[in-house]
């Protein structure tokens, strides 16, 4: 076909469609601006309600893309253009793509289940039991985390979403939980009041819960004492240390002695 034929095929369409094809366009720019509208519309009303951002960006970009291809779809039966043959075209490159896509499209699904469900958020440390960090970014795809020494390690939406997470920072406090071992000839009271004191006299140590203090075992050489503390959540790791430096101190103050592993020999003498 020649560009003559193109021309004149266009022109018998395009001559007696005339008014739709002014209608259509006229409805496609009044339409455009209305989907923008909204969309900015339903921005603002996910922020106003403090949703997260990323869902926000998510939900508003689905739903503009849904609606401008809507309204395309209406204007090209407006002018008279043959819509389902189109649609049918459409839904077989979707499912074309789909079928190349399985992976990314498991990792979509489960970004989608993450940002709805909201296991964790932007700052959460969490862990998959593979990898552990704070969470920088949550994506359509994969989720970002920042590790301790300052690595980015990216994981597939997918995995997160039918794996088991772990969520450190979630609740508002946290148990700490050590394990301080004495000698059998040391007193039990005595050290049991030297931890109560070192956790009573450091200012990030909650009072309620109670903490708590008692005898977990008789090891083999060592009297060991569990001890459960609570403080808030972003102080773990600080009062984590000072808790364990206080109570070394204090036990070399008071002439506790920490054991260490010993082996009593007894020799026999068969002469």
């Amino acid at each position: 076909m020649n560009v003559n034929q193109l021309v004149e095929n266009f022109l018998s369409w395009f001559v007696p469609n005339f008014f739709q094809f002014l209608i259509g366009m006229l409805i496609l720019l009044i339409g455009w601006k209305l989907i923008n509208r909204f969309a900015n519309m339903l921005l603002r009303l996910m922020r106003k309600r403090n949703i997260e951002e990323t869902l926000v960006v998510f939900l508003e970009a689905i739903v503009t893309v849904f609606l401008r291809a809507l309204l395309i779809l209406i204007v090209m039966g407006i002018v008279g253009l043959d819509t389902a043959s189109l649609a049918a075209l459409f839904a077989s490159a979707g499912l074309a793509i789909g079928l190349a896509m399985q992976g990314s499209l498991s990792n979509f699904a489960g970004g989608v289940i993450i940002l709805f469900l909201r296991p964790f958020k932007v700052g959460d440390y969490i862990s998959d039991n593979t990898h552990r960090g704070t969470v920088e970014a949550i994506k359509i795809f994969y989720t970002q985390l920042v590790t301790v020494d300052n690595k980015v390690v990216y994981i597939p939406n997918g995995s997160l979403a039918n794996g088991s997470i772990t969520n450190y920072t979630q609740k508002p406090v946290r148990r700490l939980e050590f394990l301080f071992s004495i000698s059998y000839q040391g007193d039990i009271a005595q050290a049991k009041a030297v931890i109560a004191d070192v956790i009573a006299q450091h200012p990030e140590t909650l009072k309620d819960p109670e903490p708590f203090i008692g005898v977990s075992e008789h090891a083999a050489s060592s009297v060991n004492l569990v001890v459960w503390v609570w403080c808030e959540t972003e102080k773990y790791w600080p009062v984590h240390y000072d808790i364990i430096e206080a109570v070394k101190l204090a036990f070399d103050a008071n002439a506790i002695e920490i054991p260490y592993p010993q082996l009593d020999l007894h020799l026999k003498n068969h002469s």
